[in-house]
């Protein structure tokens, strides 16, 4: 009795005890880089204003903003714990929704449990796990899955609750609306809707998509989009490279690609021990790919990332379209029929893969993070008396980054954001800042801002060092 109850369950029992030692970890990694400027950063303005609730910048997050609001209550204790601890409880939710799907789909235990462990341990979800503004992905997610399973469903007022739940998953990140054409796509693969159904339900989902573009044109709004948003083709080709590269290959890219940590050997380790499992999935497996379940599963993955294809893509966005690969993943093993127990052969050393790299992954989001806190240490200590206002002069150096793992020190200080915070937002009340090419014109653009009488001092940032300039 026991033994079967574990055999079903064991995924569920894993992610409940691990929940808890991650959220604790994951508390320890401080802001870095957009961490400082997203609307989940403390915010000190009153709840009720417009840039809280409506379409602000580029983005329509309401949640966002209302997070930010809370940690900005009292950010020393607030912020980013109870950053992380949300985004740490939506992923392990996201893993038992994924579990709860992969059941109504009719999924073996045996497909049901590796893919949700898969999903929940995969180092391809970890950009978005361990960032201090991983809310919206996670939630966006959430909200989705919800809304399939909604869909799928033979309750009261489906359609109102599938589109409410669509709602509330684009409030928290754009690429949430995509699921109003993702249920139907995966339900039509499964068998779950009939033709006409499908025709009918994906015109339902296009005109959900024209109400939210209708919404934003009509509602009050401030449009500011960042040159990086905007698509050309030279983009489009080189986010499909990250997105399948980050997606289907299963490797620690800090030792791979971040020259000051590149170590090759460790990485292909990592490479070898996941390679039999994503092997066996996704191409000796390959016959899988004929099956209707399966291409309408591609199609769905397609577009839960063609916003971020579109747009920017890194590896936190890899997690737009982790569920469906984690469906692509159970749709392989059921493929095995009775040689489905090549999972316990192949899939312990996914797992040893994925936890050397989740945990190199860790060290370095926390070490960037601790660069910051020390730079932002030295700079108060530095400056001494508290000040009003700081310039920050940042010497560009061309030190390599990588995604939100290893990032420029420049970055982790946030540009002075983070001593602002070592001071709870005392001092210094207002900071700019710019970049410059060349350590041995710091001096002279100091002065002649300091000559300016609009800052009460400069900080010179030249790497990891900070010279203050009064």
């Amino acid at each position: 009795m026991v033994g079967s109850f574990l055999k079903k369950y064991i995924s569920l029992i894993f992610i409940t005890i691990a929940t808890p030692i991650i959220c604790w970890a994951a508390a320890a990694i401080l802001p870095t880089f957009d961490d400082w400027t997203a609307t989940t950063s403390p915010d000190f303005s009153p709840f009720f204003i417009k840039e809280r609730f409506l379409f602000y910048g580029y983005h329509w997050r309401p949640f966002d903003a209302i997070t930010g609001y809370i940690v900005g209550r009292n950010p020393q204790a607030l912020y980013p714990t109870f950053n992380h601890c949300c985004v740490v409880v939506g992923h392990c939710v996201n893993a038992i929704l994924i579990f709860v799907v992969c059941s109504k789909l009719k999924f073996s235990p045996t497909a049901t449990n590796v893919t949700t462990l898969f999903f929940f341990i995969t180092p391809a979800a970890m950009a978005t796990v361990l960032a201090v503004d991983g809310l919206n992905q996670t939630y966006s997610l959430l909200w989705g899955m919800v809304a399939f399973l909604i869909y799928i469903s033979r309750i009261r007022a489906k359609y109102l609750l599938w589109i409410l739940a669509i709602v509330l998953a684009a409030m928290c990140k754009e690429n949430g609306l995509m699921w109003a054409l993702i249920c139907p796509v995966i339900a039509y693969g499964f068998n779950l809707t009939g033709k006409a159904a499908f025709r009918k339900d994906i015109l339902i989902g296009v005109a959900i998509m024209g109400c939210y573009a209708i919404a934003i044109f009509i509602l009050p709004k401030d449009i500011t989009i960042h040159e990086e948003y905007v698509p050309t083709i030279t983009k489009i080709a080189n986010n499909i490279v990250k997105f399948l590269f980050t997606s289907f290959i299963t490797v620690d890219y800090v030792w791979l690609l971040h020259q000051p940590s590149r170590n090759l050997w460790l990485a292909a380790i990592t490479f070898l021990l996941a390679l039999p499992f994503l092997y066996a999935i996704f191409i000796k497996n390959s016959a899988v790919y004929k099956q209707k379940k399966t291409l309408c599963l591609l199609l769905a993955l397609l577009i839960a990332v063609t916003p971020h294809i579109g747009t920017v893509f890194s590896m936190m966005h890899t997690y737009a379209g982790l569920s469906v690969i984690a469906l692509l993943i159970a749709v392989g093993i059921d493929q095995y029929g009775r040689h489905r127990k090549f999972s316990f052969l192949y899939f312990p050393l996914f797992i040893l893969s994925a936890v050397i790299i989740d945990s190199h992954l860790y060290y370095t989001s926390r070490e960037s993070g601790l660069t910051g806190k020390r730079m932002a240490q030295q700079a108060i200590s530095k400056t001494g008396e508290p000040v009003d206002s700081a310039f920050v002069l940042i010497v560009d150096n061309g030190y390599p980054r990588l995604s939100s793992f290893c990032v420029v020190p420049s970055d982790a200080f946030g540009w002075g954001i983070a001593a602002k915070y070592e001071t709870n937002y005392q001092w210094p009340k207002v900071t700019r800042d710019s970049t410059i090419q060349s350590a041995h014109s710091a001096h002279a653009i100091a002065e002649e801002i300091l000559s300016s009488g609009t800052f009460d001092c400069v900080w010179i940032v030249n790497n990891t060092d900070i010279e203050v300039i009064k």
